[in-house]
């Protein structure tokens, strides 16, 4: 196959999205299937709007000799009237691989109305969808309907190199001292760490420590108010700001902390939550978006409502004082990655799903 992707930025980006991207690509690579990136500049909304009246892309677009062209949902604004146009001249299917919906993201009802009627346009303008979720995949058919070809293939479990035995979970656990926490995620307002901080500001500083991994240069003004808080709550000498990691030293830190939380106020599935449990971490997260799909409360992690920094602090001080529990919560956290597919899984089920959309089944 021939096949295109349409993005925003570069595919080297470190966020859930663009792991997705990158993964999918590499296995349709390796299967000698020929994949060609086309980027879009990023831009404030509104702007990238405009990008429906670009000649040039249009034109990019209609001498293309693809076979499908996969456009990653994240650039709906560009592309929601511009399909439209061309769908009939092309000779080849569009298909989106929806993450997220925008509109779902939490914010005024006015504004997320005004998201939903432009992404409600752009996937009617596809030939199929790729969703992470079935979270994303009721999102998608409650805002555009059921009517195009659409499959369910969630991230997989292996993109960090290292693993961690049952044996070494349990020794983990019963080790004194402070409850090592991790949360990991870009530092956007979206990821919550200011809620988590405010959970953290409850409990007794000894009993626990927390890591930070995640892009400092996203959002600077929020990295700024981070910073500001943890003076406020005089919390600075317990956490550490590591910035991005290498997957290397990420899985080091997994495979040393006791805890995953990243409380986000909205994930389309949450790669982290599946990467922490392979090294044998419960997750807390928010009840809002598809972290209920990977945890069940009190099994292997704990839910929360967005926002809610008092139950964040209760779940947190449960594992601080029951080593035990924490224990069985880690081995039950491992187990469930273990049930949960592969990167290349996934993407051959992906794969699998194209060819069918081109009539040229595997």
């Amino acid at each position: 196959m021939h096949v295109g992707l349409l993005i925003y930025g570069s595919l080297d980006t470190v966020t859930g999205g663009f792991i997705y991207d990158r993964h999918l690509v590499e296995y349709l690579r390796k299967q000698s299937d020929r994949v060609e990136v086309i980027t879009l500049p990023w831009r404030p909304y509104v702007l990238s709007l405009s990008d429906n009246l670009s000649r040039g892309l249009e034109r990019q677009l209609r001498q293309a000799r693809f076979d499908v062209l996969i456009q990653d949902e994240l650039v709906h604004p560009s592309c929601f009237w511009l399909n439209r146009r061309l769908r009939p001249r092309l000779p080849y299917p569009l298909v989106a691989l929806a993450h997220h919906l925008r509109c779902r993201e939490p914010r005024p009802a006015r504004q997320n109305r005004l998201y939903e009627l432009i992404e409600q346009s752009y996937l009617n303008s596809v030939d199929a969808c790729v969703c992470v979720s079935r979270t994303t995949q009721r999102d998608v058919e409650a805002v555009a309907g059921a009517r195009r070809p659409l499959m369910v293939a969630a991230p997989g479990k292996d993109g960090l190199p290292g693993a961690i035995t049952p044996g070494e979970i349990m020794a983990r656990a019963a080790v004194s001292g402070p409850l090592q926490i991790i949360f990991v995620g870009n530092l956007i307002p979206r990821k919550e760490l200011h809620t988590l901080l405010t959970a953290l500001a409850q409990l007794s500083g000894d009993c626990w420590r927390l890591t930070v991994a995640g892009s400092l240069e996203l959002d600077k003004a929020y990295v700024q108010a981070i910073r500001h808080q943890l003076d406020e709550l005089g919390l600075a000498s317990r956490i550490s700001l590591l910035g991005t990691l290498p997957a290397g030293e990420l899985a080091a830190r997994y495979a040393a902390s006791h805890v995953l939380a990243v409380p986000s106020s909205y994930e389309g599935f949450g790669i982290v939550y599946i990467e922490g449990m392979h090294f044998g971490l419960p997750a807390i997260a928010s009840t809002a978006g598809a972290a209920h799909e990977i945890i069940t409360p009190g099994e292997n992690g704990f839910l929360v409502d967005h926002g809610d920094a008092h139950t964040l602090a209760h779940c947190l001080r449960t594992l601080m004082t029951d080593r035990r529990r924490l224990a069985e919560m880690s081995l039950a956290a491992h187990r469930r990655a273990a049930a949960h597919p592969t990167w290349n899984e996934s993407a051959a089920r992906i794969r699998t799903f194209l060819e069918n959309l081109l009539g040229n089944p595997c």
